[in-house]
């Protein structure tokens, strides 16, 4: 029988060889602060297109100085930056996969150390920035962000479309809006986090605006061709006072109507201090609903670590593909395993048939 894993998928003008996809992992590998990648980022991305992933996933990448997550980060929000990334997607399609990128505004979640060089918010004699977000309340341990004015959010859906013709012009053929995890569009979504009394706060339609402003930029500059997805976290996991799946089915309809092909879906990170049930596939449910209930293309990810696990989340129509991370960090040429272990062809560079499973 055919292995619903390995079958390509295709979107727009885009098809994928398969359906083991590289999640974006951010690396905070940029040691010149600058935001330009490096020869890490090349040997780090393109090992998974050699082991035969269909979509490679770059790191969330900033659209501006102040939306990176921590100075070490990658951004798109220049020429230098945009002319660095050219010979990462050339390695990944001259591997036959899919360069793909996820753009980011981490909003009151910025200008923080990355684990290994320090904790909490980066000050400004250190390099570190003001953070802005729907409302002045802080994540925990972070600084205190300032709230965004309407000329800040008009700018900010401006960044997304000017990183989007950047990551075009850099050879991305899928671009992704980073809805996730408490960064800035997630804050905007979440009550909890999201006090404003304007048209970007209170009600859900005025909470997801700004969200689906930037997907109809991004969608306006991608044109008709290139695949846009959105990242979303299904659930604060504090029901529900807080972002709910039930929400988030419904945004996600709209998002389609807005010009999203794909919703990629991950749960959690606004919020500190509440349980989440981890384990194996604990997201798959989420993405199941969010297809069942608005009709669009999702992905699954969290925990999904085996081929046979993969293969059942496809085959059974849980999700339409599977992105995964850490595995990967594993085994870079993990489709290649979980192929042999389906009894599916893969791709495996010449130079590398010698070592076939």
């Amino acid at each position: 029988m055919a292995s619903a894993l390995f079958s390509p998928l295709t979107l727009r003008s885009m098809t994928a060889r398969n359906r083991v996809w590289v999640s974006p992992m951010c690396q905070y590998s940029c040691e010149g602060r600058d935001g330009v990648v490096t020869d890490w980022h090349l040997v780090h991305l393109g090992a998974f297109a050699q082991g035969g992933a269909g979509i490679v996933m770059a790191e969330a990448t900033a659209v501006s100085p102040e939306g990176r997550i921590t100075p070490w980060c990658t951004g798109i929000w220049n020429r230098e930056q945009r002319d660095a990334w050219t010979r990462v997607t050339e390695f990944i399609r001259g591997q036959g996969a899919v360069p793909a990128i996820q753009l980011q505004h981490a909003g009151r979640k910025a200008s923080t150390y990355r684990d290994w060089s320090g904790k909490g918010t980066v000050p400004l004699s250190d390099g570190g920035w003001q953070t802005v977000a729907p409302s002045a309340i802080a994540f925990p341990g972070y600084e205190a962000p300032v709230e965004l004015d309407a000329q800040g959010i008009a700018d900010i859906v401006a960044d997304f479309g000017a990183a989007a013709r950047r990551a075009l012009d850099a050879g991305f053929e899928v671009l992704e809006i980073h809805g996730a995890h408490g960064y800035l569009m997630h804050q905007f979504l979440s009550p909890l986090s999201n006090k404003r009394t304007d048209e970007w706060g209170g009600s859900l339609e005025n909470r997801a605006r700004l969200l689906l402003d930037v997907v109809r930029e991004v969608r306006r500059v991608a044109g008709e061709d290139v695949p846009v997805f959105v990242r979303v976290s299904a659930t604060d996991w504090c029901e529900p006072e807080g972002w709910t799946l039930d929400e988030t089915v419904t945004v996600a309809g709209w998002l389609r109507q807005a010009g999203a092909d794909v919703v990629d879906t991950s749960t959690g990170g606004n919020i500190t201090g509440v349980k989440i049930p981890s384990g194996p596939g604990y997201q798959v449910a989420h993405a199941t609903a969010i297809k069942n209930g608005s009709g669009i293309i999702t992905t699954a990810v969290g925990q999904i670590t085996n081929a046979e696990q993969a293969e059942e989340i496809v085959a059974e129509g849980k999700a339409d593909a599977v992105f995964v991370a850490r595995q990967f960090l594993r085994e870079p040429h993990l489709p290649q395993r979980w192929a042999a272990e389906l009894g599916a062809d893969a791709t495996y560079p010449p130079q590398y048939t010698r070592g076939r499973w």
